[in-house]
Formats: structure tokens, sequence, C-alpha cells
């Protein structure tokens, strides 16, 4: 197994983001978008985890079946919603035993219903991060909002606590966002606090102009408009995906020209748009070779 650390210590990485599946149906898709995905030789992968803990066991599964049955390195999203430190303690073991390496570290979201919500002895994401930190056995990421968390009160608050956090942790992957001024005025405003560490860009291709809009105003993101009217100008839903896969293209040339170490892809599942990005930027050819 290999450390996303020492993966970004040796050059750029392009990496591929899962949920865990809900049922025998889904994982079977999932197997097949892996199975397609595996060719481009993605540098890690990372599995998410649901509100307060719902997908624990799904996510366990995913991430110890791509650790053993295929040759990706795998991540593990972990939150600090609805644990006490013995539970975390004990996937984290999980984890070690399984080989697994790599850990996000994240506050996540407390679930929808409140009959869901179990004790959490941690308030935020940076009190995972140093009990991740602490086993010394992990590689360990954290998220960032490049147009600034929904729930902080101010910018300068939002990339202090986002340097703390990666004071900690060895790199962080941002929430999706559209245009490459925000990644770099992100980039630009750690650097000012005197932090370095890696920040790989999130991507999320439109392929569904309604889905696309629900995330952004979910994570924060401004949907701009001149991404809606060229969505918009479109009503088959396979010229909205086209266009969504030609702006998602640009904006990942435009990052790695503006220096970003890699590139995150939130897959939804499916390979196709990623393939696509990826045949755009010339990157299948660079990744198999």
């Amino acid at each position: 197994m290999t450390r996303v650390a020492d993966l970004l210590g040796a050059g750029r990485t392009f990496s591929f983001e899962f949920f865990p599946p809900k049922d025998d149906a889904t994982q079977l898709s999932l197997g097949r978008t892996i199975a397609e995905l595996e060719p481009l030789q993605p540098s890690f992968v990372s599995v998410t985890y649901g509100a307060g803990g719902t997908t624990r066991e799904r996510t366990r599964n995913v991430v110890n079946w791509v650790a053993k049955e295929t040759a990706i390195t795998p991540m593990a999203h972990l939150t600090c919603q609805g644990h006490v430190r013995t539970e975390i303690a004990d996937i984290l073991d999980g984890y070690q035993a399984a080989g697994v390496e790599n850990i996000m570290a994240l506050g996540g979201d407390p679930p929808a219903d409140l009959a869901d919500r179990g004790p959490s002895d941690y308030r935020y994401a940076s009190d995972l991060v140093a009990e991740v930190a602490a086993t010394g056995a992990f590689s360990i990421g954290v998220a960032a909002h490049p147009e600034v968390h929904p729930a902080s009160p101010d910018r300068a608050a939002d990339r202090r606590h986002l340097a703390a956090k990666l004071a900690a942790a060895d790199f962080a992957v941002t929430q999706f966002f559209f245009e490459v001024r925000h990644y770099v005025d992100l980039v630009n405003e750690l650097a000012d606090l005197d932090v370095t560490k890696p920040v790989l860009p999130g991507i999320m291709p439109i392929t569904n102009a309604k889905q696309i809009a629900r995330m952004a105003r979910l994570s924060g993101a401004e949907l701009p408009a001149w991404v809606v009217e060229a969505v918009e100008r479109y009503d088959d839903p396979a010229d909205v995906r086209r266009v969504g896969v030609e702006l998602a293209s640009k904006l990942c040339s435009d990052l790695l020209e503006a220096g970003a170490p890699g590139l995150h892809f939130y897959t939804m599942n499916r390979s196709t748009a990623t393939r696509e990005i990826y045949a755009n930027l010339g990157l299948a050819s660079l990744r198999v070779s």
C-alpha cells in the first residue's frame, strides 16, 4: 500500500472519489465503474462516509475490497459526527489490519433523522485529525472550501481553521468549484499563513444541471452565470453533459497550468465523464504509458 503524502511528494496525482453502494445492484455498478477506471492508473481513490456514520460498514467494505482486489491505493473517509473515541479507535484498528494507510478526516454532516444521531466525542474535524495523527499509521487528508465553508463566520476565519487542520494533516482536497481563481486564491491565502502543504482541487463535471445546482447550494459553491448560460442553451441531456465535460476539461487544464499538484474527480460512481476528461487532457496515454 502507498501513502497519499508520498504519492504527492513524488509528483502530480490523479484520483477518483466514490460513494458506498446502498444495495447489491449498485454494488455491481460500482464494481464496473472501478474496473473501467482502473486502466487509467489512478494514484488513489477515496470512498465517502454517510452523515453521522450511516454508511460505516459499506464504506469499510468498499475500501477493503479495493485494497484487496485491485492494484489501486484506497483512502477511507471518516467523520467525527456521531462517533465516540472508542468507535474511532476500532475503525482505525480495522483499517490498519487491512493495510489501509490513508484517511480523509472530516467534520461530516449529522444524519437527517434525529433518531440516527448518536453521541459524539468530537466537535470539529481538527479534533478527529489529531486523533488519527496520534496513531502515526495514516496519511491524512482534510477538506477545503475554496469559496469558504458555509458555516464559517468570514473568509479569514475559514483560512485560519484550514491552516490549523493542515498543521497536523498531510494534504487537503477541495469541494468542487467552477472557476480557477477560487483555487488560486485559496492556495495564496494559505501561503500567506505559511501553509504550503498540497491542496488537490476537486472536480465535478456537470452531467445533470439540476443535480449540480442542488449540490452547489449545499456545499456553498457559486454556480456562475456563464456556466448556467452555457448549460441552459440546450434541452437535450446529452448536450448538457457534453458541455459539462468541456467546461470541466478546461478547468482542469487551467488548474494544471496554475500549478495544482493533481486533480481529484468526484465521479458520482460513473466512469464516462472522467474518462472523457482524461482523453481531452491527454492524460489517458500518460497514465498508461
